[in-house]
């Protein structure tokens, strides 16, 4: 099939791309010309594992192309997709500016019989109003449908190419004929074709994103209180993750979520709520819940060091909100430098793949380390805000010899406890306390404990 993917961002680039995979024709069309260029040129403006093989793949084999030219790719297409950018407002709602100013752009160059699909997460109702405004501008029926992405930065091909379920939102059985046709090379009998109505899809992509970011908020909430209550989040989190309704996806205690989805579409199902008369007192609270979450590793470096902040040292690694990516859209990480920056401290910051967007931020109020060892030299400790592979299995003594103290504040929790109290280190951790120090309940074996991830 012939494909325009308005928007060559993260979603269009990798939707065009594993498109033009399975043997479509894809043209990608930005307004961005030095993105364009880049593309063009053979360089990926974002970090997605295998992103740039299967780019540079398709392109050498003429199957997927990149223009600023909007008629050059619509004229001719048989499905045209809109993947703009929709983000937040100053009140929590979703800004469609750009996705009206693609639609009134390309309505002269649709083609009669072309499928317009919304992949852009845009609010409840914006696939009716995309038919209406196409109607005036062409003068004609156009078929508009909803098509939503459920992507994973960092996993965001396996994702595509081994979906859960594809969700299509449709008025017709033409369309959803022809978008199951598209997607057939991805699907499984385990892996659903799902047709709905365009309402009905939009508020899929929020509800989900919503569902999750709410057992995150929730396992948070919970950890914060095991330290409270002398308890161990992994020990509660072990006891109800067997459970088969509950599971243990998305029940990792950490410091809050961040990135370009779940943060802005909570906010915009609250917005979508209020504007039917709903108050959304759970999503409201899973917001406020995340954003103190982010505080939550700076609150444990300022009670450790109290009144002796001013002129210290800190290393820390991980700046991305998650690993596989170099997306740092309200990471936690930012939260961190911000207040540590204000109190005085300086930092030495070290990330596999999202230095070069934090110093776009900071410029030259930090250090990059080119390495994560060379982020702890004479540094008064260590936080942790991103769990990459590589912070997971490292040398403790090294760890310790260039630090200028062994302290390590980990919001990831990905050392054990009674592992960092046998190296040495002082160690301050997300819900959980060190083996044998549960006093009221007395030490359990460590053995009889693995811990499951």
């Amino acid at each position: 099939m012939k494909i325009a993917m308005v928007g060559a961002g993260y979603v269009g680039l990798v939707t065009g791309s594993c498109f033009a995979d399975s043997g479509n024709e894809v043209w990608c069309v930005d307004i961005d010309q030095a993105k364009i260029e880049k593309l063009t040129r053979g360089e990926i403006p974002i970090f997605e594992p295998g992103l740039a093989e299967m780019v540079l793949r398709n392109v050498e084999m003429g199957r997927l192309h990149f223009t600023t030219d909007l008629a050059q790719a619509v004229g001719r297409a048989e499905i045209v997709y809109l993947a703009v950018g929709t983000p937040q407002a100053n009140d929590g709602s979703a800004d469609l500016s750009a996705l009206w100013s693609v639609v009134a752009g390309l309505a002269e160059h649709l083609p009669s019989t072309a499928i317009t699909v919304v992949k852009s997460t845009v609010p409840v109702g914006t696939n009716a109003k995309v038919y209406e405004r196409l109607r005036e501008l062409t003068d004609r029926d156009c078929e508009v449908a909803s098509n939503p992405e459920f992507l994973k930065e960092g996993a965001a091909i396996d994702d595509f190419t081994e979906p859960d379920r594809v969700v299509v939102g449709v008025r017709s059985r033409r369309a959803a004929e022809v978008l199951e046709q598209l997607y057939r090379p991805f699907l499984e009998p385990d892996r659903p074709f799902l047709t709905m109505s365009p309402e009905s899809a939009e508020l899929t992509k929020y509800v989900a994103n919503a569902l999750l970011s709410t057992k995150i908020s929730f396992i948070n909430e919970m950890a914060n209180l095991c330290e409270r209550m002398e308890g161990d989040i992994n020990e509660v989190r072990r006891g109800i993750g067997h459970d088969q309704r509950i599971g243990f996806a998305f029940l990792s205690p950490g410091v809050g979520y961040g990135g370009s989805c779940f943060p802005k579409d909570v906010r915009a199902l609250a917005c979508m709520a209020e504007e039917h008369g709903l108050e959304p007192r759970i999503l409201r609270a899973v917001d406020e819940v995340n954003s103190q979450q982010k505080h939550v590793l700076t609150d444990k470096v300022e009670q450790h060091f109290g009144d002796n902040l001013l002129g210290r040292t800190l290393a820390i690694w991980g700046l991305a909100f998650k690993p596989q990516t170099d997306d740092i859209r309200e990471a936690p990480a930012l939260v961190m430098i911000d207040r540590l920056l204000a109190r005085g401290v300086n930092l030495r910051v070290f990330d596999p793949e999202a230095l070069a967007n934090v110093r776009a931020i900071y410029g030259d109020k930090l250090f990059y380390a080119a390495t994560a060892m060379e982020a702890l030299v004479d540094a008064d400790g260590l936080a942790i805000n991103t769990e990459w592979s590589e912070f997971r299995q490292v040398q403790f003594e090294m760890v310790k010899a260039k630090l200028k103290t062994p302290l390590v504040f980990d919001g990831r929790n990905i050392y054990e406890p009674d592992q960092m109290r046998r190296h040495g280190f002082t160690y301050y951790s997300i819900g959980r306390l060190p083996r044998g120090v549960r006093g009221r309940r007395g030490a359990v074996e460590p053995a009889l404990l693995p811990l499951q991830k």
